[in-house]
């Protein structure tokens, strides 16, 4: 899942009490046709004893429930599936309710509810979180791989770009589209896009008592709120979307740009390392890449010694360094886990590694690896040509050397999605929506994950304010720190205070 999109939470204690009984206003919208079962079904919010699937730990105070949608909406009358939900309420006048997504595709939302804890959002808004379906605590869930497969998985060897290689390679992505067949259903399979999750948020949008959508979401998240934009333009009162995926941008073109932007953090993180006298990376920057692959390619090998019995794969390795870029808070434990690799030891690796993979301390993963395989075959288009994935992977070695094993040969396996049972449901395309009040986009310059350039895109499409956010980091509003970025979000999500044209951060 080297490609996967994610960000993490701070959770916070919270008061989490209202004495409030304001609330949005205006009419509700009137259900689609046949639909009207699940947009006028009651919340029934209790404990969030039950909602721990994701391994996430819950606020206190936080409520949870889950609600019934069709898994296939045109036949509504047909099997259900359910969607979790959390709740923090707002503890002032309140507006109305704000739907949080992290991204992913595949990250547990439950958590979010506790996003901007002791803020004017948090008095202003009920805060719902929520796990898109066959996600987390969502029923069903996606099921591809078991614990134990999991972690075999994860400590495979590299292949080569050999026919034998590429081979394998793809025989080992038939065997995982297999199990997830056999896990999870064709049916099911075939209704987890993103096409299906922004109707279950205009039904979760329903079912809170919004006449109108209030939405912020991260990375994969913007996906979401774009699209649910698209289709529900009417039904949308105010969205931020922070980490954006450009809705034009082939898969292709988002691998390559990603690639490029996971280098430039890697730059910027070797030339904050190298600042340091005990970098792990030599004192000069420019000797960075080179370093870090004659620290890693010996365990295409061997892996390094841990505490866990598992030891540091070369692609946890590379993972846990991918999983330290998001967020410059994380730079110090990569500091240290690349200092311990030198020393021969992969401790702090392997725990990073573990952290975006979705592995627990007792061994368990959630399946946000699963999710995201499955939620991304399902929303692209499958590449199939072998000649196109070889140049894919040339170019993506260029754009990202660090990454670059040195097995390239200008051939390359076709990758998980061209083996997938069922077919994609959405499409890349440039998006044009009449009726949408002016949305907000954050675009941060230094993001690895989803370009700078990918927001400024989404932004002109949209005809949105973009703000722009001057780091080295996968989002920033309201988990950064930064007042000038919080305050122009806060304000225009309670006020619709549209943001100065141009702010940058």
């Amino acid at each position: 899942m080297g490609t996967a999109i994610a960000m993490t939470v701070a959770l916070l204690a919270i008061c989490g009490c209202s004495t409030s009984t304001d609330g949005p206003t205006g009419p509700m919208p009137t259900p689609p046709a046949g639909l009207g079962q699940f947009y006028e079904q009651k919340v029934n919010w209790g404990s969030c004893a039950d909602f721990t699937a994701s391994g996430e730990r819950m606020p206190p105070r936080a409520q949870c429930a889950r609600i019934k949608v069709p898994v296939d909406y045109a036949n509504p009358d047909g099997p259900t599936a359910q969607i979790a939900l959390s709740r923090l309420r707002a503890t002032g006048n309140k507006v109305g309710s704000l739907l949080l997504n992290p991204g992913g595709p595949g990250m547990s939302g439950l958590s979010m509810a506790a996003l901007a804890t002791n803020t004017e959002l948090a008095a202003s808004f009920d805060r719902i979180g929520f796990d898109p379906r066959g996600v987390g605590s969502s029923i069903p869930a996606i099921t591809c791989l078991t614990a134990q497969e999991a972690d075999a998985e994860r400590a495979e060897p590299v292949p080569d770009n050999s026919p034998a290689g590429i081979a394998t390679a793809e025989d080992d992505n038939r065997q995982y589209a297999r199990r997830c067949v056999e896990r999870t259903g064709t049916d099911f399979l075939a209704h987890v896009g993103t096409r299906e999750v922004v109707q279950d948020m205009d039904v979760i949008r329903a079912a809170v008592g919004d006449p109108k959508l209030n939405y912020l979401g991260y990375s994969y998240g913007t996906r979401l709120g774009s699209a649910y934009a698209e289709k529900f333009p009417q039904n949308v009162r105010a969205m931020v979307l922070d980490g954006a995926v450009d809705a034009a941008q082939d898969p292709v073109q988002e691998s390559l740009r990603q690639a490029a932007g996971f280098q430039g953090t890697f730059n910027a993180f070797a030339a904050d390392c190298a600042k340091q006298p005990s970098c792990p990376l030599g004192s000069d920057p420019n000797n960075a890449v080179a370093n870090f692959r004659a620290l890693v390619a010996p365990l295409e090998a061997k892996p390094a010694a841990t505490t866990d019995p598992r030891g540091l794969s070369y692609s946890d390795a590379v993972t846990g360094v991918q999983q330290a870029l998001y967020s410059p808070t994380m730079w110090p434990m990569l500091n240290r886990g690349l200092t311990e690799l030198r020393a021969g030891r992969g401790d702090t690796l392997l725990e990073l590694a573990d952290n975006y993979d979705g592995r627990n301390p007792d061994g368990t993963y959630n399946n946000i690896h699963d999710a995201f395989n499955a939620i991304r075959c399902v929303d692209d288009p499958r590449i199939t040509d072998p000649a196109v994935v070889g140049r894919q992977d040339a170019e993506y070695r260029k754009a990202a050397p660090f990454l670059d094993d040195g097995k390239g040969t200008g051939n390359a396996p076709l990758e998980l999605c061209a083996m997938w049972p069922v077919s994609n449901t959405s499409t890349p395309h440039r998006l044009a929506i009449e009726g949408l009040p002016t949305l907000v986009v954050v675009s941060t310059t230094g993001d690895p994950a989803t370009p700078y350039q990918a927001g400024v895109d989404l932004a002109e499409q949209l005809g949105a304010r973009l703000i722009t956010y001057r780091g080295d980091q996968h989002t920033a509003a309201l988990v950064a720190g930064v007042a000038c970025l919080d305050d122009a979000v806060i304000d225009y999500l309670i006020r619709l205070t549209l943001p100065p044209a141009g702010l940058t951060c």
